[in-house]
């Protein structure tokens, strides 16, 4: 039994060690390569458009805690932009209600496949083409503008540490809190990892799901107007690699895609670790579509390397 329990925890360890070894390893050679990265305005420069990312990761990472996928968060991110940039301009009280009501539609979405029993690849890729469709209808083509209170803040520039920094760490340790700590953020990972307990223990699920997705959907706002703070423009398209970004910054992360097994911490290292290799992928010159397919590797790499030590952890 002792050997067993020593087994699972090293297991964790290893997890949990992986994307920071993930992020010295894109680190490190950026450094050789690039001294200045470490400079204030060379991590700027390479960490601003990592907090949308961070956001948009969290948004995948609450789906999967509940045993789900979510393959709309980039049509999504695109659309609150859209919003960001029309709405929440010409008229602000109209931007926010829209804006909610987007939230609470996700959240519908959270319990109706859960009461339903539906797949959430699915209904999530059939959402796609809604959001999608409704930021097309309300920007034909890329512009609109950035309310001047959101270019302000992510405008903002503090003293010492670069701001992008701050905000990922910020958003980093909160979320943790709220969801690896909290009362609420512990049930709520529970049913993911065992729905029928958790009922027997008085849980709604379908409620529980609706929690999870209607975070989905605050954190997919926050990563749409960031987005749109820092660009000051708004694309109907602009967000759409967001998905499987988000997917992968879990997973990078530490997460798994069952029993609702997550790290927020490790998310947010996931997503800077992808942001970082974006990057310095640019910087070096490398065409757009080589840059996904180097992603890609980074990510299969990671992957290997968790089933080398869960083989390793088990063994012993």
């Amino acid at each position: 039994m002792n050997q067993a329990v020593k087994g699972h925890a090293r297991r964790l360890d290893l997890r949990s060690a992986l994307p920071v070894v993930s992020l010295f390893a894109v680190l490190i050679p950026m450094i050789i390569v690039q001294p200045n990265t470490l400079s204030y305005f060379g991590a700027v420069m390479l960490l601003n458009l990592g907090v949308p990312i961070v956001f948009a990761t969290l948004s995948q990472l609450a789906v999967i805690t509940a045993n789900e996928l979510d393959l709309s968060i980039g049509s999504f991110v695109s659309l609150v932009s859209c919003i960001g940039a029309t709405l929440l301009v010409r008229s602000p009280l109209l931007g926010w209600a829209a804006l909610a009501g987007c939230v609470a539609l996700y959240a519908l979405i959270g319990a109706l496949i859960e009461y339903r029993r539906m797949s959430s690849v699915v209904v999530t890729l059939g959402l796609s083409f809604i959001w999608n469709g409704l930021a097309v209808l309300l920007l034909p083509s890329p512009g609109g503008t950035s309310p001047g209170w959101l270019s302000t803040l992510m405008g903002f520039q503090s003293p010492v540490i670069p701001a992008p920094l701050l905000w990922t760490a910020a958003i980093g340790i909160a979320s943790h809190f709220l969801l690896m700590r909290s009362p609420i953020g512990v049930g709520l990972r529970g049913v993911g990892g065992n729905p029928g307990a958790m009922r027997r223990f008085g849980w709604s699920v379908i409620r529980s799901k609706a929690i999870l997705f209607g975070c989905a959907g605050v954190f997919g706002v926050c990563s749409g107007l960031t987005l749109l703070g820092l660009a000051t423009s708004a694309d109907a398209n602009i967000a759409l690699r967001y998905t499987l970004l988000s997917v992968a910054g879990v997973i990078l992360g530490g997460g798994e895609f069952v029993g609702g097994r997550v790290s927020a911490i490790g998310a947010v290292l996931g997503a800077i670790t992808l942001t970082l290799a974006s990057s310095f992928l640019s910087f070096l010159q490398i065409a757009p579509e080589w840059q996904i397919g180097l992603q890609g590797m980074i990510l299969i790499a990671v992957l290997s390397l968790r089933l080398v030590f869960r083989g390793k952890g088990a063994r012993r």
